[in-house]
């Protein structure tokens, strides 16, 4: 089962170190933003920093002090509207977003801000608001998840665990659909491109980033978020459900080159994989399990091994009982076919059907059984 904590939150980028810097002066549009305060137990001369949103880090852009009766208030410039965090201390901070036309009024209790505030003036910032909610909860329920997949699998327990597994992919599909209709309802926010470009996996949802990519490039052409968002995809687009899937041509075991075309005719799994690789080892039973079920209704498996050592590769081939087809050009992550299809981490699986074209990616366990179940009717 894939990691539960693999969902990234809003909040939990929040909680990045800050990096000190000069406060931004120059304004792109508008007068500039302003964010006033009133915090409860916050003692006068408490500090309120605000910090903007970079690439990988936070970075200081302002400070204020609370005064005798809780209220604070910043005032300045931003380059472009974009993500920032309002903070007390690490455990007391919020995410808004600015532009040079923001008017923002925050309220809420300095020890539980996160959990509680109240933000007014800015429907991006009530947007990422609800965002953050629904991110805080996923995280919950998945790590409970994770305990109770982790508790059955010491204990033997098979039955549970794909019961876990299930409600696992239920609940992320829950949570790719709560950020998609939030994204539909604010298409021309920075919440929604940011939310796009970081909160979904662009393999799996391709199509909807694409269409929404195209979306902000017309209403937020300079955006950083649009940038990342389209450099982000296209290097996947040669590789997205939908496409033609590029040829492979590697050696097999006994050295004769075997081309992925080769299998064109009937559905193809490309399974990406290696030796040395542990989460790789563990999923070949249920490899295995879908092969042997499905070989005889128009199923094959073309298996791209990332190893170096070719007697390695061999000894797991027999080991694991993988008994289709292999090839490797034994240059590790190197891999021409690695490099082609982008892949960064394995196990990492590819679908095709008869045609050759991609029709999913990266199943798993039952889920690969669900859609060969599916499309081999």
């Amino acid at each position: 089962m894939k990691s539960i904590l693999l969902v990234t939150t809003v909040l939990g980028m929040a909680n990045a170190c800050s990096k000190s810097t000069t406060p931004t002066t120059g304004s792109a549009t508008g007068a500039g933003y302003q964010v006033s305060g009133q915090l409860t137990n916050a003692p006068a001369g408490t500090k309120v920093y605000l910090a903007e949103l970079g690439e990988t880090q936070f970075v200081s852009r302002d400070t204020a002090t609370v005064d005798d009766q809780g209220r604070f208030t910043m005032k300045g410039t931003v380059p472009e509207a974009g993500l920032y965090q309002v903070k007390v201390n690490d455990a007391n901070q919020v995410l808004l977003a600015l532009d040079n036309t923001s008017n923002i009024q925050l309220s809420g209790d300095a020890k539980r801000l996160t959990d509680g505030y109240v933000v007014k003036g800015s429907k991006d910032s009530e947007s990422l608001q609800q965002l953050g909610r629904a991110m805080t909860q996923s995280k919950h329920d998945m790590a409970m998840l994770e305990m109770r997949y982790n508790n059955s699998a010491q204990a033997g327990a098979a039955d549970s665990m794909k019961l876990i597994e299930a409600k696992f992919y239920a609940a992320q599909a829950h949570n790719t659909a709560v950020i998609k209709q939030l994204v539909r309802q604010n298409p021309n926010s920075v919440v929604s491109a940011f939310a796009v470009g970081n909160l979904l996996n662009p393999e799996e949802q391709f199509a909807f980033i694409d269409s929404m990519s195209t979306q902000f490039k017309k209403s937020m052409p300079d955006s950083r978020y649009t940038k990342a968002l389209a450099a982000k995809l296209d290097p996947l687009r040669a590789t997205a459900v939908g496409s033609a899937a590029p040829e492979i041509s590697l050696p097999a075991p006994d050295g004769k080159t075997v081309a992925l075309s080769s299998l064109r005719g009937k559905y193809v799994l490309i399974d990406f994989w290696a030796s040395w690789c542990g989460p790789c080892r563990k999923e070949n039973p249920n490899v295995v399990r879908a092969y042997n079920k499905y070989k005889g209704k128009g199923f094959e498996i073309y298996s791209v091994s990332f190893d170096q050592d070719r007697d390695k590769w061999l000894k797991a081939i027999q080991a694991d009982g993988l008994t289709w087809t292999h090839v490797s050009d034994l240059r590790g992550w190197e891999s021409a076919a690695g490099q082609t299809y982008g892949v960064k981490a394995i196990p990492q699986s590819v679908l095709l059907d008869p045609q050759g074209r991609i029709v999913a990616k990266n199943l798993r366990g039952e889920a690969l059984d669900a859609k060969l179940a599916s499309v081999l009717k």
